[in-house]
């Protein structure tokens, strides 16, 4: 994929992720895109742990769900540490 089409996969994987997750009023745009891109990073991992398959990501269903999975989970480590401050 580009980098433009990177930025908006993750813009859409963040902010579908915030609403989740509970945290969309909290984030921007470019918190959102941030998100979405390092969820997409954490999720394809946790998805060849489990699968033992590589997950080429491009635009289609399941990298999609895979990315906001990886985001709500990543948004959800973050405001657990959070919390414990």
């Amino acid at each position: 994929m580009g980098l433009i089409a990177w930025l908006i996969f993750g813009a859409l994987a963040g902010w579908i992720a915030s609403m989740i997750a509970g945290t969309n009023e909290r984030q921007g745009c470019l918190l959102n895109i941030i998100v979405g891109i390092v969820g997409a990073f954490i999720g394809g991992f946790l998805y060849s742990l489990l699968t033992g398959r590589q997950l080429d990501f491009g635009f289609d269903l399941t990298s999609f769900i895979v990315a906001v999975a990886g985001a709500v989970i990543l948004l959800f480590l973050v405001t657990g540490a959070r919390r414990r401050r």
